[in-house]
């Protein structure tokens, strides 16, 4: 089987790989249908963090269950699903209290491999999304739907449940990535009345509107907490962080009115960030890795199917798996908000 491969910092290769198979009863093996690059990915892909030479990477897909283990009773082969990168086991204390992204009997190194042909996919009986019927049942919008809810999704909803975002609030995203895009649309589905994102590139301004943004800001820093005080006067109700970066945090809590809650979901790309600043206005600050597999089967999966929302439109461009490499450096270029990596089509 085919599966891309992490080589050096700028470079992978799709190279050649024993097919997986079941090694524990809690197993799945999945036949990946589609794919996609993250933010995250390109961290290693820049040399930012690092990462194992020769390591399969990837954490989101959709595909079809070909083999289950003993265990796995909610899922059988044939099924048509949505592998999220957090393999909750549905049954632990962090599971039991929606936040599976911080599942206590995940199995060490169990992400990487979703850009790939086939997946092992662990805790694979409550932490796989069934969706109903199958592929050819949807149009490719609707699988990118699917797609999106695997992460990027469920990261920006995250994001909003996390800043405890209600009904009529006025919410500040900070980011116009996949993930901040896709916090715009979860503070729009929960209600928000403004929605103020943080945005510098025309592209995605314009998705960032018609997923419900009311207003774009485009400055960065001090000049981005004057432009937001301007239009709200007293600061957002709720703020998304989904970049990870000081400057970004630090905008993030002086943009919160007082008692505001900072829902953060970029991940830290600093050891160490001043957070003193929340305390001067009573703002909160909650969020994590994502509860991929508890948001997408109590809501979004729903809200996909009912049209509510339609978030695969942040693939603004698709690639072969072969084409991985270009797949990758359109993120890294900024001319793909985010890459679709079709693995399959059958």
């Amino acid at each position: 089987m085919k599966a891309a491969t992490f080589i050096e910092p700028g470079k992978v290769e799709v190279k050649e790989y024993d097919k997986p198979t079941i090694q524990k009863p809690t197993d799945a093996i999945i036949r990946v249908l589609r794919a996609c690059v993250c933010g995250s990915d390109l961290w290693w892909f820049r040399g930012i963090s690092q990462r194992q030479a020769g390591s399969t990477v990837g954490h989101e897909a959709i595909g079809i269950v070909e083999s289950v283990g003993s265990a796995v009773k909610d899922v059988q082969a044939g099924d048509f699903v949505i592998a999220p990168f957090t393999h909750g086991c549905g049954h632990c204390a962090a599971c039991l209290a929606g936040f599976d992204g911080d599942c206590l009997n995940q199995e060490a190194g169990g992400n990487g491999g979703y850009q790939g042909e086939y997946l092992r996919f662990t805790n694979a009986n409550w932490a796989l999304v069934k969706i109903p019927g199958q592929p050819e049942d949807y149009s490719d919008d609707m699988l990118n739907n699917f797609l999106a809810l695997a992460d990027v999704m469920a990261t920006g909803f995250h994001a909003a449940t996390s800043a405890e975002v209600k009904k009529d609030d006025t919410v500040v995203v900070m980011g116009d990535g996949a993930v901040g895009l896709s916090g715009v649309l979860s503070a729009k589905l929960l209600g928000a009345k403004r929605i103020i994102a943080m945005s510098r590139h025309e592209d995605r301004q314009k998705l960032a509107k018609a997923f419900g943004a009311t207003d774009i800001i485009a400055e960065r820093g001090d000049e981005a907490v004057a432009k937001v005080m301007a239009l709200t006067e007293t600061g957002a109700d709720a703020v998304l962080e989904c970049v990870g970066t000081e400057q970004s945090v630090d905008t993030a809590v002086k943009v919160g009115r007082p008692g505001a809650v900072v829902g953060r979901v970029g991940v830290p790309q600093k050891a160490e960030m001043n957070t003193n600043n929340l305390f001067w206005k009573n703002i909160g600050l909650r969020g994590g890795i994502a509860a991929v597999t508890t948001d997408d089967k109590q809501v979004l999966l729903d809200a996909v199917l009912t049209g509510k929302i339609q978030p695969g439109q942040v693939f603004t461009k698709r690639f072969m798996l072969d084409d991985i490499q270009a797949a990758y450096e359109a993120m890294d270029q900024r001319t793909a908000i985010k890459s679709l990596v079709i693995v399959s089509d059958k």
